[in-house]
């Protein structure tokens, strides 16, 4: 239902499902057969392309976070039909989205190859895994992971490039990395620090990626 302050600014709520299918329509057959259960040898040449990942997860009362995982191009191991594991690597030690985990193990991912404008959705069951043989294949530049994220898939499908697309997000030309500060300035701007400006553009310079794979 609409507020009184959604109304006093002009916004019309949509209010159920069978307003939203009037709204959009029946889906072409083709975007409804595309969902899949299990991995196919297609999704495994994906994954084995694929270098970056968004993994969403929620807690038991539905607060969401969104989480990137990138590594070289095959990081996220498939380890049958319908499992896959995602390796851990030295982060910040918040663990939101692995408490979330914990708490709710349903998540969605999202697997991108740079440059290509579809992507690939899984949506599934996830838990965490301390150890097991397969981190041996795992590790990274003498890396290896303290857990994994393990996901049962239960939905499979490719996503189309639209979004990819309309954002020119591949296309170089595009790109203006100083439209805002660096990350050093930004995080001064929001943060109270102990650090100076000239002190966290140190520590996010060129040590920092070198430093990528080693815990902090």
């Amino acid at each position: 239902m609409t507020s009184a302050l959604d109304a006093e600014r002009g916004y019309v709520e949509v209010g159920s499902a069978d307003e939203l299918r009037e709204m959009f329509g029946v889906p072409k057959q083709r975007a409804i057969t595309k969902e899949r259960t299990r991995l196919l040898d297609v999704d495994r040449e994906w994954l084995a392309a694929a270098s970056f990942c968004l993994i969403a997860t929620s807690d038991a009362d539905g607060n969401l976070d969104v989480s990137p995982k990138g590594d070289p191009a095959g990081f996220v191991h498939v380890l049958d039909d319908h499992t896959l594991a995602i390796p851990d690597r030295p982060g910040n030690n918040r663990v939101d989205g692995f408490t979330n985990i914990l708490a709710n193990p349903h998540v969605g991912l999202l697997f991108l190859i740079p440059g290509r404008p579809d992507s690939l959705r899984v949506n599934g069951r996830a838990r965490l895994v301390r150890e097991a043989p397969f981190f041996d294949g795992m590790v990274v530049k003498g890396h290896r992971p303290r857990l994994a994220i393990v996901v049962e898939v239960e939905q499979i499908f490719f996503h189309c490039p639209k979004a990819f697309l309309r954002s020119s997000l591949w296309r170089p030309e595009t790109w203006n990395p100083t439209a805002v500060e660096s990350h050093a300035r930004l995080v001064k701007r929001v943060q109270e620090t102990e650090e100076t400006v000239e002190e966290l553009e140190e520590y996010y310079g060129p040590s920092y990626e070198k430093g990528m794979y080693e815990i902090r």
